[in-house]
């Protein structure tokens, strides 16, 4: 265990308030984690950090598996999400498999579970007060290259750290 400081106790306590707003103003909050050590070249990248990413948390109150992107900017991140959570909000029910497509996405979307949830989604896990061991399930949202393939499939353009698979990663 970890000490905590009244300031930093203070601070998660604003950091709570504000993920809860949100969520009951937008349907979603979003997370993004990454940056400037996530582009190509960076010293932290080489030591195996794992992408840029982004991640929903208030579709769990709904019933409903957090989706998680990775590989793109802060921008697409927010816009992919966004739009995708809106569906979801609005009925859809996302399952593994599915394929979709997305105005903010100029590629096909494939719907894949994450198996390591709890080591990528904190923000929603904190909101939802979940253990590690009973963390919210995630969906990333795996998108194509520019011929339509996607990285299961022969011929794919992207190298697998643009775009890491379920299971591959982790904050």
């Amino acid at each position: 265990m970890f000490d905590i400081t009244d300031a930093e106790l203070a601070w998660l306590d604003q950091e709570d308030a504000h993920v809860a707003e949100m969520i009951r103003r937008h349907g979603v909050y979003i997370t993004y984690v990454g940056g400037a050590c996530s582009m190509p070249g960076c010293a932290c990248a080489e030591a195996g950090e794992s992408p840029a990413f982004g991640y929903t948390a208030g579709l769990f109150g709904i019933g409903h598996p957090e989706l998680a992107i990775t590989g793109v900017s802060m921008n697409t991140a927010g816009q992919v999400l966004n739009e995708v959570a809106a569906a979801v909000l609005d009925g859809a029910h996302l399952l593994p498999g599915m394929t979709l497509d997305a105005a903010s996405m100029p590629r096909r979307i494939s719907v894949q579970r994450v198996p390591n949830p709890a080591e990528i989604a904190f923000t929603a896990n904190r909101h939802y007060h979940r253990p590690d061991r009973a963390s919210v399930p995630l969906l990333q949202l795996v998108y194509a290259d520019e011929k339509g393939r996607f990285p299961w499939d022969d011929g794919y353009a992207l190298t697998p750290d643009a775009q890491p698979l379920p299971g591959q990663w982790r904050a």
